[in-house]
Protein backbone atom coordinates (compact mmCIF):
# COMPACT_ATOMS: atom_id res chain seq x y z
CA UNK A 1 0.00 0.00 0.00
CA UNK A 2 1.46 3.39 -0.94
CA UNK A 3 1.60 6.54 1.72
CA UNK A 4 1.89 9.94 1.42
CA UNK A 5 2.97 12.93 3.96
CA UNK A 6 0.23 14.44 4.28
CA UNK A 7 0.95 18.40 4.26
CA UNK A 8 -1.72 20.01 2.13
CA UNK A 9 -2.96 22.45 4.48
CA UNK A 10 -2.00 24.01 7.33
CA UNK A 11 -2.40 22.44 10.70
CA UNK A 12 -3.41 24.98 12.67
CA UNK A 13 -6.70 24.53 10.87
CA UNK A 14 -7.85 21.45 12.57
CA UNK A 15 -8.17 20.83 16.74
CA UNK A 16 -4.24 20.07 18.15
CA UNK A 17 -5.56 16.19 18.93
CA UNK A 18 -6.01 15.73 15.04
CA UNK A 19 -3.15 17.85 13.82
CA UNK A 20 -0.78 16.11 16.16
CA UNK A 21 -1.83 13.13 14.80
CA UNK A 22 -1.38 14.50 10.88
CA UNK A 23 1.72 15.54 11.79
CA UNK A 24 3.17 11.77 12.76
CA UNK A 25 1.30 9.19 10.14
CA UNK A 26 1.23 9.05 6.76
CA UNK A 27 -2.31 8.42 4.90
CA UNK A 28 -2.98 5.88 2.28
CA UNK A 29 -3.94 7.29 -1.57
CA UNK A 30 -5.28 3.92 -2.58
CA UNK A 31 -8.45 3.34 -2.79
CA UNK A 32 -9.12 0.06 -0.99
CA UNK A 33 -12.38 -1.14 0.21
CA UNK A 34 -11.77 -3.13 3.61
CA UNK A 35 -9.40 -2.10 6.31
CA UNK A 36 -7.94 -4.85 8.91
CA UNK A 37 -7.72 -4.12 12.20
CA UNK A 38 -4.78 -4.64 13.87
CA UNK A 39 -3.32 -4.63 17.18
CA UNK A 40 -1.39 -1.29 17.88
CA UNK A 41 -1.44 0.51 21.13
CA UNK A 42 0.44 3.90 20.23
CA UNK A 43 0.93 7.24 22.13
CA UNK A 44 -1.05 10.03 20.51
CA UNK A 45 -1.59 13.63 21.49
CA UNK A 46 -3.21 15.23 21.63
CA UNK A 47 -13.51 34.50 17.87
CA UNK A 48 -15.90 34.71 15.73
CA UNK A 49 -19.08 36.96 16.55
CA UNK A 50 -22.34 36.42 14.40
CA UNK A 51 -24.63 38.65 14.50
CA UNK A 52 -27.20 38.63 17.46
CA UNK A 53 -30.45 36.40 17.45
CA UNK A 54 -34.23 36.47 17.88
CA UNK A 55 -34.64 34.69 21.59
CA UNK A 56 -36.40 31.94 19.61
CA UNK A 57 -35.85 29.94 16.64
CA UNK A 58 -38.93 28.44 15.16
CA UNK A 59 -39.74 26.80 11.79
CA UNK A 60 -42.17 23.51 11.06
CA UNK A 61 -43.47 21.26 12.94
CA UNK A 62 -41.81 17.57 13.65
CA UNK A 63 -43.46 14.29 13.60
CA UNK A 64 -41.73 11.73 16.07
CA UNK A 65 -41.21 8.02 14.54
CA UNK A 66 -39.42 4.96 14.82
CA UNK A 67 -38.99 2.64 18.04
CA UNK A 68 -35.76 0.30 16.64
CA UNK A 69 -33.91 -0.55 19.52
CA UNK A 70 -30.63 -0.13 18.29
CA UNK A 71 -30.73 2.47 15.94
CA UNK A 72 -28.69 5.54 16.65
CA UNK A 73 -31.35 7.54 14.98
CA UNK A 74 -32.43 10.49 17.60
CA UNK A 75 -35.51 11.08 19.12
CA UNK A 76 -36.92 14.05 17.46
CA UNK A 77 -38.67 17.03 18.73
CA UNK A 78 -42.17 18.34 18.38
CA UNK A 79 -41.41 21.39 17.48
CA UNK A 80 -38.36 22.96 15.58
CA UNK A 81 -37.54 25.58 18.75
CA UNK A 82 -35.90 26.37 21.62
CA UNK A 83 -35.20 28.27 24.09
CA UNK A 84 -31.99 30.74 23.95
CA UNK A 85 -30.71 30.44 27.73
CA UNK A 86 -29.51 26.73 27.99
CA UNK A 87 -29.12 25.21 31.74
CA UNK A 88 -26.58 23.66 32.75
CA UNK A 89 -27.13 19.84 33.67
CA UNK A 90 -23.70 18.47 33.92
CA UNK A 91 -20.09 20.31 34.84
CA UNK A 92 -20.12 23.85 34.70
CA UNK A 93 -18.00 23.46 38.27
CA UNK A 94 -14.28 24.16 36.88
CA UNK A 95 -12.11 21.66 34.77
CA UNK A 96 -11.29 18.82 37.43
CA UNK A 97 -11.75 15.31 38.21
CA UNK A 98 -14.30 15.23 41.10
CA UNK A 99 -17.79 14.10 40.14
CA UNK A 100 -19.49 16.81 39.83
CA UNK A 101 -16.90 18.27 37.47
CA UNK A 102 -15.78 17.12 33.58
CA UNK A 103 -12.99 18.21 31.82
CA UNK A 104 -13.21 18.99 28.17
CA UNK A 105 -16.77 16.60 27.46
CA UNK A 106 -16.38 16.05 23.75
CA UNK A 107 -19.00 13.37 22.65
CA UNK A 108 -22.56 12.85 25.02
CA UNK A 109 -25.69 10.36 24.46
CA UNK A 110 -29.05 10.55 26.22
CA UNK A 111 -30.66 7.25 26.69
CA UNK A 112 -34.55 7.17 27.27
CA UNK A 113 -34.07 7.58 30.57
CA UNK A 114 -32.78 10.99 30.03
CA UNK A 115 -29.39 9.85 31.61
CA UNK A 116 -26.38 12.04 30.05
CA UNK A 117 -23.33 10.10 28.85
CA UNK A 118 -20.57 11.94 28.67
CA UNK A 119 -16.62 11.17 26.71
CA UNK A 120 -14.86 13.14 29.54
CA UNK A 121 -11.97 13.65 27.44
CA UNK A 122 -9.08 14.70 29.76
CA UNK A 123 -10.21 13.08 32.69
CA UNK A 124 -10.15 9.50 30.45
CA UNK A 125 -13.28 8.09 31.68
CA UNK A 126 -16.86 8.43 30.25
CA UNK A 127 -19.65 9.60 33.19
CA UNK A 128 -23.05 8.93 33.91
CA UNK A 129 -25.61 11.59 34.92
CA UNK A 130 -28.82 10.61 35.57
CA UNK A 131 -31.44 12.71 35.28
CA UNK A 132 -31.80 15.84 37.45
CA UNK A 133 -28.56 14.45 39.73
CA UNK A 134 -26.05 17.16 40.95
CA UNK A 135 -22.92 14.92 40.10
CA UNK A 136 -22.32 11.87 37.66
CA UNK A 137 -20.80 8.53 38.10
CA UNK A 138 -17.70 6.82 36.31
CA UNK A 139 -19.35 4.05 34.02
CA UNK A 140 -16.25 3.82 32.18
CA UNK A 141 -12.09 4.00 32.56
CA UNK A 142 -11.93 6.67 35.15
CA UNK A 143 -8.06 4.34 36.16
CA UNK A 144 -5.58 6.72 35.02
CA UNK A 145 -3.80 7.62 31.37
CA UNK A 146 -2.94 4.23 29.68
CA UNK A 147 -3.51 1.65 27.55
CA UNK A 148 -4.48 -1.18 30.03
CA UNK A 149 -7.98 -2.63 29.49
CA UNK A 150 -10.17 -0.90 32.54
CA UNK A 151 -8.33 2.29 31.21
CA UNK A 152 -10.04 4.82 28.52
CA UNK A 153 -7.11 7.43 26.49
CA UNK A 154 -8.43 10.67 25.56
CA UNK A 155 -12.35 9.58 24.84
CA UNK A 156 -14.19 11.66 21.93
CA UNK A 157 -16.81 9.52 21.61
CA UNK A 158 -19.86 7.35 22.97
CA UNK A 159 -22.89 5.87 22.00
CA UNK A 160 -25.56 2.98 23.34
CA UNK A 161 -25.54 -0.32 21.80
CA UNK A 162 -29.10 -0.72 22.86
CA UNK A 163 -29.27 -4.66 21.67
CA UNK A 164 -26.47 -5.40 23.65
CA UNK A 165 -26.61 -2.84 26.39
CA UNK A 166 -23.51 -1.64 26.08
CA UNK A 167 -21.47 1.49 25.76
CA UNK A 168 -18.97 1.78 22.41
CA UNK A 169 -16.46 3.98 22.59
CA UNK A 170 -13.59 6.42 20.78
CA UNK A 171 -10.65 5.84 22.86
CA UNK A 172 -8.61 7.81 20.07
CA UNK A 173 -5.43 7.80 21.89
CA UNK A 174 -5.04 4.30 22.51
CA UNK A 175 -6.53 4.17 18.95
CA UNK A 176 -9.27 1.83 19.38
CA UNK A 177 -12.62 1.37 20.08
CA UNK A 178 -14.04 -0.22 23.07
CA UNK A 179 -17.12 -1.66 24.21
CA UNK A 180 -18.14 -1.53 27.90
CA UNK A 181 -21.16 -3.36 29.36
CA UNK A 182 -23.22 -1.39 31.06
CA UNK A 183 -24.72 -3.94 33.64
CA UNK A 184 -20.62 -5.51 33.96
CA UNK A 185 -18.45 -2.87 33.79
CA UNK A 186 -15.38 -4.92 35.12
CA UNK A 187 -14.98 -6.84 31.65
CA UNK A 188 -14.35 -4.52 28.59
CA UNK A 189 -13.76 -5.43 25.02
CA UNK A 190 -11.71 -4.14 22.42
CA UNK A 191 -13.76 -4.70 19.36
CA UNK A 192 -11.75 -2.81 17.17
CA UNK A 193 -7.72 -2.02 17.38
CA UNK A 194 -5.40 0.50 15.10
CA UNK A 195 -8.08 2.80 14.16
CA UNK A 196 -7.33 6.63 15.78
CA UNK A 197 -11.45 6.96 16.11
CA UNK A 198 -12.52 10.33 15.94
CA UNK A 199 -16.47 9.24 16.56
CA UNK A 200 -18.86 6.77 16.41
CA UNK A 201 -22.09 5.69 15.11
CA UNK A 202 -24.84 2.58 15.54
CA UNK A 203 -27.74 2.12 12.85
CA UNK A 204 -30.46 0.41 13.38
CA UNK A 205 -29.22 -2.66 12.17
CA UNK A 206 -26.17 -2.94 15.32
CA UNK A 207 -23.48 -1.64 12.65
CA UNK A 208 -21.00 -0.05 14.53
CA UNK A 209 -19.61 3.09 11.94
CA UNK A 210 -16.04 4.81 13.24
CA UNK A 211 -14.15 7.84 11.24
CA UNK A 212 -10.89 7.10 11.39
CA UNK A 213 -8.56 10.61 11.01
CA UNK A 214 -5.45 8.90 10.42
CA UNK A 215 -6.84 7.33 7.28
CA UNK A 216 -9.52 10.18 6.56
CA UNK A 217 -11.69 7.90 5.78
CA UNK A 218 -15.01 6.01 7.84
CA UNK A 219 -15.36 2.01 8.04
CA UNK A 220 -18.43 -0.13 9.53
CA UNK A 221 -17.78 -2.74 11.51
CA UNK A 222 -20.63 -5.81 11.87
CA UNK A 223 -20.25 -8.35 14.86
CA UNK A 224 -17.75 -11.26 13.91
CA UNK A 225 -16.13 -9.14 11.50
CA UNK A 226 -12.32 -9.51 10.81
CA UNK A 227 -12.78 -6.91 8.22
CA UNK A 228 -14.44 -3.11 8.71
CA UNK A 229 -16.07 -2.07 5.32
CA UNK A 230 -15.06 0.98 4.21
CA UNK A 231 -18.01 3.63 3.64
CA UNK A 232 -16.69 6.72 2.77
CA UNK A 233 -13.36 8.41 2.02
CA UNK A 234 -9.83 6.43 1.90
CA UNK A 235 -8.38 8.99 -0.86
CA UNK A 236 -6.45 10.64 1.00
CA UNK A 237 -6.24 14.10 2.40
CA UNK A 238 -8.30 16.76 0.63
CA UNK A 239 -11.33 18.98 -0.26
CA UNK A 240 -12.73 16.43 -2.86
CA UNK A 241 -15.90 14.85 -2.72
CA UNK A 242 -14.20 11.89 -2.19
CA UNK A 243 -11.87 13.31 0.71
CA UNK A 244 -12.03 14.47 3.64
CA UNK A 245 -9.34 16.65 6.38
CA UNK A 246 -9.68 15.08 9.73
CA UNK A 247 -13.22 13.50 9.69
CA UNK A 248 -14.45 13.69 13.19
CA UNK A 249 -18.05 12.87 14.70
CA UNK A 250 -20.30 11.22 12.37
CA UNK A 251 -24.17 10.28 12.69
CA UNK A 252 -25.90 7.41 11.00
CA UNK A 253 -29.89 7.99 9.73
CA UNK A 254 -31.80 5.54 9.07
CA UNK A 255 -31.09 5.14 4.94
CA UNK A 256 -27.85 4.21 6.01
CA UNK A 257 -26.75 7.39 4.85
CA UNK A 258 -23.35 8.64 6.84
CA UNK A 259 -23.12 12.34 7.91
CA UNK A 260 -19.61 12.89 8.66
CA UNK A 261 -18.01 16.21 10.50
CA UNK A 262 -15.30 17.25 7.96
CA UNK A 263 -13.16 19.37 10.80
CA UNK A 264 -10.53 20.36 8.15
CA UNK A 265 -12.55 21.44 5.20
CA UNK A 266 -14.86 23.51 7.49
CA UNK A 267 -18.23 21.19 6.27
CA UNK A 268 -20.63 18.29 6.65
CA UNK A 269 -20.57 15.46 4.06
CA UNK A 270 -23.45 13.06 3.35
CA UNK A 271 -22.23 9.76 1.93
CA UNK A 272 -25.57 8.11 0.91
CA UNK A 273 -24.97 3.85 1.24
CA UNK A 274 -22.44 2.48 -1.59
CA UNK A 275 -21.96 6.11 -2.64
CA UNK A 276 -18.50 6.57 -4.23
CA UNK A 277 -18.65 10.26 -3.23
CA UNK A 278 -20.07 12.37 -0.92
CA UNK A 279 -22.24 15.50 -1.05
CA UNK A 280 -22.25 19.02 0.95
CA UNK A 281 -24.82 19.11 3.14
CA UNK A 282 -23.80 22.40 5.21
CA UNK A 283 -20.84 24.85 5.08
CA UNK A 284 -17.91 23.89 2.42
CA UNK A 285 -17.68 27.79 1.62
CA UNK A 286 -14.35 28.16 3.09
CA UNK A 287 -13.65 28.72 6.90
CA UNK A 288 -15.95 31.60 8.52
CA UNK A 289 -19.20 33.05 10.50
CA UNK A 290 -21.46 33.89 7.85
CA UNK A 291 -24.62 31.77 7.66
CA UNK A 292 -23.32 29.84 4.94
CA UNK A 293 -19.87 29.19 6.25
CA UNK A 294 -18.72 26.56 9.47
CA UNK A 295 -15.09 27.38 11.50
CA UNK A 296 -14.17 23.65 12.81
CA UNK A 297 -17.25 21.44 12.99
CA UNK A 298 -16.81 19.17 15.74
CA UNK A 299 -20.07 16.70 16.15
CA UNK A 300 -23.26 16.67 14.07
CA UNK A 301 -27.19 14.78 14.45
CA UNK A 302 -29.70 14.84 11.70
CA UNK A 303 -33.45 14.93 12.34
CA UNK A 304 -35.96 12.95 10.68
CA UNK A 305 -36.94 15.40 8.55
CA UNK A 306 -33.19 15.66 7.26
CA UNK A 307 -32.52 19.14 9.25
CA UNK A 308 -29.16 18.48 10.11
CA UNK A 309 -27.57 20.30 13.30
CA UNK A 310 -23.98 21.37 13.31
CA UNK A 311 -21.62 22.08 16.40
CA UNK A 312 -19.98 24.97 14.66
CA UNK A 313 -16.92 24.37 17.49
CA UNK A 314 -15.17 27.98 16.49
CA UNK A 315 -17.99 30.20 15.81
CA UNK A 316 -19.79 29.01 19.61
CA UNK A 317 -22.86 28.43 17.88
CA UNK A 318 -25.51 25.14 16.84
CA UNK A 319 -26.23 25.70 13.16
CA UNK A 320 -29.38 23.91 11.23
CA UNK A 321 -29.63 23.23 7.57
CA UNK A 322 -31.44 21.44 5.38
CA UNK A 323 -30.21 19.41 2.28
CA UNK A 324 -30.07 22.11 -0.42
CA UNK A 325 -30.08 25.16 1.72
CA UNK A 326 -27.40 27.44 0.79
CA UNK A 327 -27.66 29.31 4.34
CA UNK A 328 -28.11 27.44 7.83
CA UNK A 329 -29.79 29.04 10.54
CA UNK A 330 -28.55 29.45 14.25
CA UNK A 331 -30.23 26.99 16.43
CA UNK A 332 -28.43 28.38 19.79
CA UNK A 333 -25.10 30.17 20.47
CA UNK A 334 -23.52 32.43 18.52
CA UNK A 335 -23.40 34.90 20.98
CA UNK A 336 -19.25 35.14 21.26
CA UNK A 337 -17.50 32.57 23.20
CA UNK A 338 -18.17 32.60 26.68
CA UNK A 339 -19.86 31.17 29.89
CA UNK A 340 -23.11 32.99 30.09
CA UNK A 341 -26.74 31.09 29.68
CA UNK A 342 -26.32 32.33 25.98
CA UNK A 343 -23.09 31.62 25.39
CA UNK A 344 -21.20 28.13 24.48
CA UNK A 345 -17.31 28.07 23.84
CA UNK A 346 -16.59 25.21 21.50
CA UNK A 347 -19.24 23.27 21.08
CA UNK A 348 -17.94 19.84 20.64
CA UNK A 349 -21.38 17.35 20.54
CA UNK A 350 -25.03 17.21 20.43
CA UNK A 351 -27.66 14.89 21.47
CA UNK A 352 -31.36 15.33 21.67
CA UNK A 353 -34.19 13.86 24.52
CA UNK A 354 -37.21 11.56 23.76
CA UNK A 355 -38.60 15.11 24.36
CA UNK A 356 -36.91 17.01 21.69
CA UNK A 357 -34.56 19.33 24.22
CA UNK A 358 -31.19 19.94 22.76
CA UNK A 359 -27.79 19.02 24.78
CA UNK A 360 -24.96 20.55 23.93
CA UNK A 361 -21.66 19.78 24.75
CA UNK A 362 -19.93 22.72 25.57
CA UNK A 363 -15.98 21.92 25.62
CA UNK A 364 -14.01 24.74 27.03
CA UNK A 365 -16.75 25.69 29.60
CA UNK A 366 -16.60 21.91 31.08
CA UNK A 367 -20.41 21.75 31.07
CA UNK A 368 -23.28 20.27 29.40
CA UNK A 369 -25.98 22.88 27.80
CA UNK A 370 -29.42 21.99 27.81
CA UNK A 371 -31.78 24.12 25.74
CA UNK A 372 -35.60 23.70 26.34
CA UNK A 373 -38.25 23.16 23.30
CA UNK A 374 -40.64 25.22 23.26
CA UNK A 375 -44.42 24.81 22.37
CA UNK A 376 -46.03 26.74 19.66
Amino acid sequence: MTTETTNMMKLSTVPIETANMINRLTVTTETIDKVKPSTVAAETTNMLKPSTMTTEITTQQFTTTADNPTTEVQNKPKYNKWKQNGITIAGGHGSGNQLNQLYNPRGIYIDDNKAILIADFYNNRVVEWKYNSNSGQVIAGGNGDGQNLDQIRRPNDVVVDKQKNALIICDMANERVTRWFRQNQTNPQIIISDIYCGGVAIDKDGSIYISDPAHSDVIRWDEGDTYGTRVAGGNGNGDLQNQFWGPNKIFVDEDYSVYVVDIGNHRIMKWKKDAKEGIIVAGGNGQGNHLNQLNEPTGVIVDNLGQIYVADQKNHRVMRWREGDTDGSIVVGGNGGGQESNQLYHPSGLSFDVEGNLYVADDVNHRIQKYEQCSE
